[in-house]
């Protein structure tokens, strides 16, 4: 199991203290400073089930630089959103658990962060 996270996000290190409680086996990936291709945000979106915009963070100043919120949101587009999460990695999600089975998730929530663990028992 990884876990994505911002050392500075209050979500990431709630999911990290409730897999150090639960005596989880996982590494950890700084995505800010160990930047994911975009091969590898293809890969984590496929495991998650979603599109680029659906783990953007539209808050972002960045986001909002960029004008992602007026981006179109299909298939031709896809490719565009990619590069932009990893030319500005600060606009993904986070946290983000892969999991042993092949899933992803979005560990925003205790329960989110439980059901990446249950996936890899």
């Amino acid at each position: 199991m990884e876990i994505w996270i911002n050392p500075a996000c209050s979500k990431c290190r709630s999911a990290l203290h409730l897999l150090d409680e639960e005596g989880a086996s996982y590494t950890v990936r700084r995505y800010l400073e160990d930047v994911p291709s975009e091969g590898e945000i293809r890969e984590v979106l496929g495991r998650l089930g979603l599109e680029p915009w659906d783990i953007v963070r539209m808050g972002e100043a960045g986001a909002k630089e960029a004008g992602l919120k007026d981006w179109p949101r299909d298939e031709a587009s896809r490719d565009r959103w990619i590069a932009e999460l990893a030319r500005q990695p600060k606009l993904i999600q986070r946290p983000i658990i892969t999991a042993e089975d092949g899933s992803a998730v979005v560990a925003r929530t205790p329960e989110a962060v439980r059901e990446a663990m249950a996936r890899t028992a």
